[in-house]
């Protein structure tokens, strides 16, 4: 039953006493290994006897070529064992009746080859090449075998006259390297030297160029090496350029120390080539500025580089605008005012595709820094005002404009002690696309120079304009109080105040009920917290005009004050009156919340109502208010469907206590009804 779960467990897995390599189990293995089967010694008594062995595998192998004669082994088998009987003539007609079967197996064609030149038959051979490559001149081995027979035999000549019969079939690099090896080995170079000026005609590659370089600097003169460099570049022209041959030409003349010539070829090869093929070139041109340059080569190598990674790059994504202005900073930074030009010319005729302002925001800073670089770097004031000029033309403003080209406009005109232009054009501005940025920065000049009338009419247009801004009413009331028209600063808050829609209404009351404050019209601010009541009852504005009610003396405490001679900015301590007021303040946002029933702004007023009586009040008015204070407490309401939630709640002493007279007197009623039912 446990046999059948698996194998048998181990019971002693300890070591046996003699242990077995593997070298020892692979040396019996040999030991014992059978000799193989060895065909018998056959021993011949007389001639008689060889020849009918002979003829008896001759009709063997005749028999197999007979069945297959396309087999190239029955034949070449067929031919080793005549020649091994010494029948030379016999091994020719098989060869030769092969050949008529399969003329253009060079297998065949070798091994025919090699037994004529083993049993030192040399014409035969050379006859045997011959028709070898007059019938198959397109196998190079052939060939090969043909010219290292002849030069084995030290037939120099005849070995020529084979390689330019090969020749004349353009063959592949490898056989005219060959030819111009033998030409070196026997010390031939004008021969080697014409041998490489076919070759690069048949083959033009930029590497068989290098090679002929190289062979050159070996056994010819610098002059020489330049002629082949400069024939190569010639010949391939700007659509069979390499990187490679620029490598080579520029490293030879380093060799030279011609760092002046390597300089130029470097620099000629990548203002020619892209790219995408020159990657290798601005490297090894890097570092040679490294190695032999000086600081102003090596920031142009820099320069050239990222120079052509911008092309690239712009070449992809032509709307690339911060491609187009890293390009356009990068020339400033080379200084080349021709290059800058056409960067940024290049990079305005980029128009957005479509008239939308997001598409056109970065396209915009393309003409602001064009005008920029020529107002500044090249003091080119004509050429800056029709940038500016062309710019404002084409945006088109009945859709979208951008104030800052306008204000750059005026700047720019202002620094040209052009004031009548950056009137005009600010004017221009506002009467084609007004903005409110355009408005505030046409009133900021106009206040540097002191024309108020001025600035009083653009307020004027600012408000007309947009009315629900509520800092152009704040500003303008403002202006108006410096100029000390405090009726004029009062009428426009009147205005502000009185307009339908504002966009920081809480701005513009705390800016006019500071103004009444500061030019010392508490009555009328007190009516600004009524009159803002009456809109808001936001805890803010009740807290606000407590702590007014505080800090504000009476009529008669100014009135008392002005007979004593006191000034307005000396410290006075507080009046009980005054904080009377200010709890009736409290006490009334109080009452509203409680009636209306606002327990998040009745317990932060309750909070502001505790800070001021620990700052202005007594232990029991602190009390008092503290007894008003909630506790937290927590609820669940139901919610859609069966869910529920808790919240927290706040719960009043006052409502508790009302809650309590209300139960008691429920009570009191179903006493009296039971007591006249009863009766």
């Amino acid at each position: 039953m446990d046999s059948s779960r698996g194998p048998p467990r181990v019971r002693n897995k300890a070591p046996a006493p003699v242990q077995i390599s593997a070298e020892q189990l692979l040396r019996e293995a040999v030991d014992r290994q059978e000799p193989g089967l060895k065909a018998p010694t056959t021993r011949f008594a007389d001639l008689e006897e060889l020849h009918e062995y002979q003829g008896r595998k001759r009709k063997e192998f005749e028999d197999y070529v007979r069945r297959n004669r396309v087999r190239l082994d029955n034949w070449t088998r067929y031919a080793a064992w005549e020649l091994e009987q010494k029948e030379f003539r016999r091994a020719r007609s098989v060869f030769e009746r092969a050949l008529d079967v399969l003329p253009t197996e060079v297998t065949l064609w070798l091994r025919y080859v090699d037994s004529e030149i083993k049993n030192r038959n040399i014409n035969h051979a050379r006859n045997l090449l011959d028709r070898a490559v007059t019938i198959l001149p397109r196998i190079d081995k052939l060939w090969f075998k043909y010219v290292w027979m002849e030069e084995t035999l030290n037939n120099v000549p005849g070995t020529r006259q084979v390689f330019e019969r090969w020749m004349s079939w353009e063959p592949d690099e490898a056989a005219w390297s060959a030819y111009i090896k033998l030409e070196k080995r026997y010390g031939e170079f004008q021969r080697a030297r014409d041998i490489y000026q076919r070759f690069t005609i048949v083959h033009p590659e930029p590497k068989n160029w290098i090679k002929w370089a190289r062979f050159e600097e070996e056994n010819g003169t610098s002059d020489l090496v330049r002629e082949v460099f400069g024939m190569a570049i010639e010949t391939l022209g700007d659509d069979f350029m390499d990187e490679k041959l620029f490598i080579a030409y520029a490293k030879f003349e380093s060799k030279l120390k011609e760092y002046d010539r390597a300089r130029a070829i470097y620099k000629w090869a990548l203002d020619r080539m892209p790219r995408s093929k020159s990657a290798n070139l601005h490297k090894q041109h890097t570092q040679f500025e490294k190695q032999f340059g000086e600081r102003e080569g090596i920031e142009d190598v820099i320069l050239s580089k990222r120079r052509v990674q911008y092309d690239e790059t712009i070449k992809e994504r032509p709307k690339d605008y911060d491609a187009w202005i890293d390009y356009a900073r990068l020339e400033e930074t080379a200084g080349d005012r021709s290059r800058v030009r056409e960067v940024y010319q290049r990079a305005l005729a980029q128009i957005p595709p479509t008239q939308e302002k997001r598409h056109w925001r970065r396209y915009i800073y393309l003409w602001i820094f064009y005008a920029l670089s020529e107002e500044l770097d090249a003091q080119d004031i004509d050429s800056a005002r029709d940038i500016y000029a062309a710019c404002l033309k084409l945006i088109p403003h009945t859709k979208f404009t951008f104030a800052k080209i306008w204000l750059l406009k005026a700047q720019f005109e202002i620094r040209q002690m052009q004031l009548t232009a950056a009137r005009k054009t600010l004017g221009h501005a506002l009467g084609l696309c007004p903005k409110d940025k355009l408005f505030r920065s046409y009133i900021e000049l106009e206040l540097k120079l002191f024309a108020f009338d001025r600035c009083r009419t653009l307020y004027e247009k600012w408000v007309t304009f947009n009315a629900a801004n509520t800092t152009a009413w704040i500003r303008f009331a403002e202006l108006e109080r410096g100029l000390d028209d405090v009726a004029r600063a009062r009428a426009i808050f009147e205005l502000a105040v009185d307009q339908p829609q504002l966009d920081m209404p809480e701005l513009l009351w705390k800016a006019y009920l500071d103004f009444e404050e500061e030019e010392g019209e508490y009555d009328r601010a007190r009516a600004l917290y009524e009159r803002l009541l009456q809109r808001t009852q936001h805890v803010k504005v009740w807290t606000a005009y407590a702590h007014f009610e505080v800090n504000t003396p009476s009529a008669e405490e100014q009135a008392r004050a002005d007979e004593n001679g006191e000034e307005e900015g000396e410290e006075k301590p507080i009046s009980e009156e005054a904080k009377a007021r200010a709890r009736n303040v409290f006490e009334r946002a109080h009452k509203v919340y409680r009636e209306e029933g606002l327990k998040e702004e009745r317990v932060a007023l309750l909070g502001a109502w505790k800070s001021f009586e620990s700052t202005h009040g007594s232990a029991e008015d602190v009390e008092k208010v503290e007894k008003q204070m909630p506790r937290r407490v927590k609820k669940r309401r139901k919610l859609a469907g069966d869910e529920f939630e808790e919240y927290i709640d706040y719960v009043f002493p006052a409502d508790d206590e009302s809650d309590a007279k209300m139960s008691k007197l429920l009570m009191m009623a179903r006493q009296w009804k039971k007591e006249q039912g009863a009766t």
